[in-house]
């Protein structure tokens, strides 16, 4: 089976039953790490990738396929377990954007902005806030004069897409190899005391110039596709297709975790952004 972009077989799962059988001093993190190195299972800044490792674990026990330790901290929830509240500048910010010029584009890099990020999206996006899993991106966004006005995070692209995997010709094989290219803008965020004509396409046009140096700095390999899901119920996507992102179509309303087509979501216009003039070449060629 194919879980987090990693091939299993039935010996690989033999062997994590059998590591979690002869180590029962062993948590969560210790065994994750231990298969993160035995697989030499790394970023392309030779960083073990846990965190998905960790995912993979837990889909694996979902699906009853082993039982694993007990967590040591027990969750309360996840708005509880990350809203932090942090003071910050609410006044309302209108206007022009050219009067709110230059613009600081932050990555989320430090104790302090990591909270600040989480804090804004768990009490202002719809979505909330639940934590990134994998290789991701945080920006916060902050005005001339240090007022923030947007978060946008960037994580782990969908495994499978059919507009966007039609668009870009993958198959399957292709697709497992060249996904870690391609990543999804899974919140956006304009404050909700902040009316800019124009702020929000504007962002994502100066993301778009930058991600994928950033991208490569952390993680040592670029990305060379944006994705994103805009509800239709919701949102039109007018700040995407006026920052020149292109609609390749509409998912089929169902969950990723939908595994036996039961379950009922709401549909969601696919949008794409090609970071390279080549893309779909590369990501059809598994380059």
């Amino acid at each position: 089976m194919q879980i987090q972009g990693r091939h299993l077989t039935e010996q690989d799962i033999a062997w994590i039953r059998e590591l979690i059988h002869c180590h029962p001093d062993w948590n969560r993190t210790r065994l994750s790490r231990e298969l993160c190195a035995t697989w030499n299972w790394t970023n392309g800044n030779g960083q073990l990738k846990d965190m998905a490792c960790r995912t993979m674990l837990l889909k694996l026990e979902r699906l009853k396929y082993i039982r694993l330790p007990a967590p040591r901290a027990v969750g309360v929830g996840n708005a509880t377990r990350i809203v932090r509240s942090v003071a910050h500048d609410t006044t309302p910010v209108s206007g022009p954007l050219r009067d709110l010029l230059p613009l600081r584009i932050e990555i989320v890099k430090t104790s302090a902005s990591s909270v600040l990020f989480r804090h804004l999206l768990a009490a202002y996006h719809y979505l909330g806030f639940c934590g990134a899993v994998g290789e991701n991106m945080k920006y916060l966004v902050y005005d001339r004069y240090g007022r923030p006005l947007a978060c946008l995070l960037f994580g782990s692209a969908a495994w499978k897409v059919a507009p966007r995997d039609a668009w870009i010709r993958w198959t399957p094989g292709v697709r497992r190899n060249s996904l870690s290219l391609v990543t999804n803008n899974m919140r956006f965020l304009i404050l909700p005391w902040v009316t800019v004509p124009n702020l929000a396409s504007h962002l994502l046009s100066r993301i778009a110039s930058r991600i994928c140096r950033d991208w490569m700095d952390k993680y040592g390999h670029p990305v060379h596709l944006l994705e994103t899901f805009v509800e239709q119920q919701r949102f039109r996507g007018t700040c995407y297709r006026a920052a020149n992102w292109i609609q390749v179509g509409q998912t089929q309303g169902r969950s990723r975790n939908d595994t036996h087509h039961t379950l009922s979501v709401t549909r969601k216009d696919v949008y794409v952004y090609a970071l390279v003039p080549n893309a779909r070449e590369v990501l059809s060629n598994g380059i």
